[in-house]
């Protein structure tokens, strides 16, 4: 006979994954082969849009889906765990084609080869920062390290450019956004 003990340790693992709070996506090969109702609900589309497609279904340009995969397979291989804020692109619905910032994590299941498998989460951040201003592909990757904190040179680092082209797309940044300094950009950007 179970004990009470084991019958409440008796979770529906399926179940939990569907309904979790955040959007979570299973990927092979930066494929999605497995989501849950939450990415549904935030991309706008139904299981069967999404199952199948490529990740880069849910970036706002090919040229970020394929920088980011690069930026992240190394930090991947190093920790195993990844995470930032970036701008991604709703699919479908009453809301098809509008950005929207997402704080995005994600664990490889082979360190060795990053992107063969692993599993993401999606946690749409819209509510409290939204997209204002029509940015490009290289100023939201700016402006999503410049709110967490980064430098200029930790930012050129982390993006395989120079600091001195990230203080140009600052600049672009505080002229779309304006912002008197680079701390009221940072204000404004994690503000929308």
């Amino acid at each position: 006979m179970d004990s009470p003990e084991s019958a409440s340790l008796d979770i529906d693992y399926r179940l939990a994954f569907d309904l979790a709070p955040v959007g979570m996506v299973l990927s092979r090969n930066r494929t999605m082969v497995d989501c849950n109702q939450r990415v549904c609900e935030m991309f706008g589309v139904g299981r069967e849009h999404l199952i199948g497609q490529s990740v880069q279904l849910l970036y706002p340009s090919a040229d970020e889906y394929e920088r980011t995969g690069q930026r992240i397979a190394p930090i991947l291989n190093a920790n195993g765990v990844y995470a930032d804020d970036r701008v991604m692109k709703r699919v479908g619905g009453r809301l098809q084609g509008e950005t929207f910032w997402c704080h995005v994590t994600g664990r490889a299941l082979n360190r060795e080869a990053p992107h063969e498998a692993g599993i993401w989460t999606f946690e749409d951040l819209s509510a409290r920062k939204p997209v204002k201003a029509e940015l490009t592909a290289r100023e939201r990757e700016v402006a999503a390290h410049l709110m967490a904190g980064l430098t200029s040179k930790e930012i050129g680092r982390a993006l395989g450019i120079s600091h001195r082209t990230v203080e140009i797309y600052r600049v672009k940044l505080m002229r779309k956004y304006q912002a008197g300094s680079a701390a009221d950009l940072v204000h404004r950007l994690l503000r929308g």
